[in-house]
Parts: C-alpha cells; structure tokens; sequence
C-alpha cells in the first residue's frame, strides 16, 4: 500500500526497524503466534484431527500451545496469561501511535543520517528538503514529485511555538499540525489561513497567556509534543531556488524569544529514547508508559487506561512488576500487533473502492477514538494524513478487469469536463511493487495538471498512456513510464472540491490495451 496515498511514508524506516526488533527480539514467540493463529483457524474447523497436532506443536512451542489449549480443550489453563494477551493487543493497538511517534521523534532529533532525504533537526527547528525525490531514492517510501518538504518536532510543554511564513503568492503550501497521537488538529497554509505573510501560535494544552500583537492562535494541540509536516510546491526543478528562499524564511520561535532582534533559538536535542526491543523485548511496552506520562491522553480514556492498568500498561506505570505470565503476552501482543496492523492496512477495507480506486474514508486524518484505524491507516503508513479537505490521494492496484497492473500497455482516459476537481493540482505518479519510482529515460516521474504540453483528444478528452516504452514521439506528452513487473499508481488532488471527498467525482478505471 501506497502510504503517501494515505500519508506521506510508507512503513517508513523507523516503523520497518521497529517491526524487525519486534519480530527479532521475541523470534520464538513470534513464530509461535504465526503458528498459533494458523493452528487455531484449523482447531476450529477439525477440533479432533488437530488435537494430536497441537499437543505434539506443544511440546517444541509452548506459548503456542498456551494459546491453543483453550480452543480445543474448552479450559484456560491460565486465566491471568488469556486476559493479558488480548488485552494487550487492544493496549498496542491504541498505543501505536506513542510507540511509533517516540522512535521517529528520536531518529529525526538525534541521529544525523547518512542521506539528504531523511530529516534531521533540532526540538523547535525546521528540516528542509532541498530536492524532489526521483528514481535515485531507493527507501521505497512512495513518494510525492511535487512538493518540498519541512518537518518540525516542537515541544510545547512550557509555552507556545511560533511559526512564521513569508508571503507565499499564488504558491500552494501546507503546515500540517499533528499530536503524537497521529490525528491532525490544525493547519496553517494556502487553504486554512491564507497565503499573506503570517506568524501562528502553536499552543500545547493547559497554557494560558497572552500572545504578542498579530500573532494568530492555532487550535490547542491535544498533546504537549507535536509535529508540523510542511509542503511547498515545486513548479520543477528550475523553481527549486525559488522555494529554498522561501523555506529560509520558515521561523519557529518559542514564544519568550519571539520579536527579540537577533534572538537564537538554542538547539535541543533531549528528547525521550524509545527502548529498544532488540535490547529489552518489552522496551515497546516500556515506551508507551513513558510516552503516555510525557503526553497525558484525553479524560474521556480514562475507564479504558484502567482495564490497561490490570497489565501494567499506563502512565508511568512499571510492566517490569507484572508476573511472568503477563510478561511474555505482552511481548506476544506487541510482535502480533505490528503484524495485525500491517494486514488491516494492506487489507483496503479502510477504502471504498470504485473503478478500482481506492478511496479514503471522510475521517481520514482524525480517526480520534477509532483505535485501530487511527493505529493502521494513520500511525502505521508513517508520518501523518491530511485531512480529505487539504489532499486526497487515490491508489490503484488493479485495471478495470479487476487484474493487477503489470507489465503492458494501459490507458487512463479522461472524459470531457471530467479532469480531476480540485483548487491546487492534482497529479498522477507510478511506483514499481518496491513503492519506488520508476526509472525511464526522460526523466517524468509525475504528470499532472501542471505537465507542460499535455495533449488533448479531439472531443476534449485527455488520455494519458502507462506502459514501459514510450508511445512515440506524438503520444509522449501524455505517456507516464511505468515498470516491467507489478506496479501500482496514485492520483494525488490538493485542495480537492467536495465531489471528490465524498466520492462524488469518480475517477475513470486503468484500461489494459495491449
């Protein structure tokens, strides 16, 4: 799945690392719980053909068999291990989002990487990027070709950020403000606030104050940290300077330093060090009661944090007091947990899907008290979602026969007035099955409303042609290079009109024509 059709990173590198710690720390229980949800599904089915299997699984796989027992046996063994396991997998479920978010704020924070592409900048600082991803960016994180982006971890436990922009035109840009719970809960941009010149307080929840004159304030950010993930459009690659001269001019200044001439934004890097689960197969668990100490969830949670407290898991609360039977659930919960998300994710169900497009729901963003899908749809593809009302991304995996896209040749036709509807861009990009981009020799990795010498047909239609090899020379205006292989495409439409987030608009299937 496409996570940029969702988000803006498909199972990212922190999220892919966390995974194999989970899946590494704890490969024995790992393997047993594959084993066990293959086993029980059989147990259902034929209780006295399995009986002699699970018994003999039980001797090599004993959490296998703890969890099997009661299937077939009609008894729990263990009462206190039953009730910890499913417990803790709605605990991990609703605790994603502060797991994930604790190790992506500490890479982006802390760890200077070894590529241009992956950010890092101090609390309270912007990270820019400096160029458009294209066919050399290998990290299968499905990409836009159309925008910069700047990200900012801010901390808001003592006072206000503010976020300043210079005036930005007719230029569409973005400031997208996320909880460490992965739900938006503000903007600031072309749409939400306009695109004069502007300064935005960004205020953590429980301050009181005054803010200078002219500084707007921003909804009041459900957790003390936050993540800004901003987007300026690139109108090619000769309009890349003009951008940069515009991220320069993007501030973000605590608010005791705001308006001082030559005041200097110190950089901090302390941020909370997830526990790695390599190191400490609990270090999830670990993690989450120190993130949920550090970002105090909402009160209406407070009866479901009490069930959670029956297994250790709260803020600030000590898994490590548990007795040994909850232990190993909870080390079981989280490496089936990851599993169980990625299924969920790659399961569509989230969508609707129309002529083979998959569609976002209308919460898409602010799934709010929808656990598992603020968990999968939101946390797990990476960074963060717009709101339908800001993007909506489309993803298609399949033609109009219901086939998946391959190896050949296929057209995307447009019918008169129909173009996608939208008051910013909208723009068409291919990924090889690696969700990378695909290399051709002219270089196009997008193609949209913005595409010079688009070619429309005689009654005003616009088809645009997917194959490896060009179409020939007339036809390449409207040829978008796709791989040998599986491959899969995403319509991205900023600023989409309401026909589009409701599924009113309906975009046109992927023909195979040769």
């Amino acid at each position: 799945m496409s996570a940029e059709m969702t988000s803006e990173a498909t199972i990212s590198r922190p999220l892919q690392r966390l995974r194999d710690q989970l899946t590494g720390a704890a490969s024995s229980i790992g393997h047993a719980a594959t084993a066990t949800g293959r086993v029980t599904a059989d147990a259902v089915r034929h209780p006295r053909a399995m009986a002699g299997r699970a018994r003999e699984a039980s001797q090599a796989l004993p959490l296998m068999w703890e969890s099997v027992k009661p299937v077939l046996t009609g008894h729990v063994g263990d009462w206190r291990r039953e009730y910890a396991y499913t417990l803790g997998e709605q605990a991990f479920v609703y605790g994603f989002p502060y797991i994930y978010n604790a190790r992506l704020r500490h890479r982006w924070v802390t760890r200077k990487p070894d590529t241009d592409t992956t950010p890092y900048a101090a609390v309270n600082h912007f990270w820019h990027a400096r160029t458009l991803f294209d066919a050399s960016d290998r990290e299968g994180l499905a990409p836009n070709n159309d925008t910069l982006y700047s990200f900012a971890w801010v901390d808001l436990s003592e006072e206000p950020v503010i976020l300043s922009h210079p005036d930005m035109g007719d230029r569409y840009f973005t400031f997208e403000l996320v909880g460490v719970t992965s739900d938006n809960y503000d903007y600031v941009g072309q749409r939400a606030t306009g695109s004069h010149a502007g300064d935005f307080a960004i205020i953590g929840p429980g301050w009181t104050g005054d803010l200078p004159e002219g500084v707007r304030r921003t909804a009041t950010a459900p957790s003390p940290w936050a993540v800004i993930v901003g987007r300026t459009l690139v109108e090619g690659e000769p309009d890349l300077a003009n951008v940069h001269a515009l991220q320069r001019r993007y501030r973000l200044t605590p608010l005791h330093l705001f308006g001082k001439e030559g005041a200097h934004v110190p950089e901090r890097r302390d941020v909370l060090e997830p526990i790695d689960a390599a190191d400490d197969p609990l270090g999830p668990w670990k993690t989450l009661n120190a993130m949920l100490a550090e970002n105090p969830p909402p009160r209406h949670h407070e009866v479901l944090l009490k069930q959670f407290a029956e297994i250790g898991i709260g803020p600030g609360l000590d898994v490590e007091a548990q007795p040994e039977s909850v232990k190993q659930s909870l080390i079981r919960a989280a490496t089936t947990g990851v599993r169980m998300l990625e299924q969920q994710l790659l399961s569509g169900e989230w969508a609707q899907v129309i002529n083979g497009w998959r569609y976002p729901p209308p919460q898409m963003g602010r799934f709010g008290d929808d656990f598992l899908r603020r968990a999968a749809e939101q946390s797990f593809v990476g960074v963060a979602v717009n709101d339908p009302e800001e993007a909506v991304y489309l993803a298609a995996f399949h033609d109009a026969d219901g086939s998946k896209l391959s190896t050949g040749r296929y057209e995307l036709r447009f019918e008169p007035g129909n173009l996608p509807p939208v008051d910013a861009f909208w723009s068409l990009t291919a990924y090889g099955e690696d969700r990378n981009l695909v290399p051709n020799p002219i270089g196009r990795y997008s193609i949209g409303d913005r595409t010079p010498g688009l070619l429309t047909d005689g009654d005003g239609s616009l088809t645009l042609h997917l194959q490896p090899e060009s179409p020939g020379p007339a036809r390449e205006p409207n040829w978008i290079p796709t791989p040998r292989g599986i491959w899969f495409i995403g319509l991205r439409m900023y600023l989409p009109r309401p026909e589009v987030i409701d599924a009113r608009w309906v975009c046109p299937p992927i023909k195979r024509v040769g």
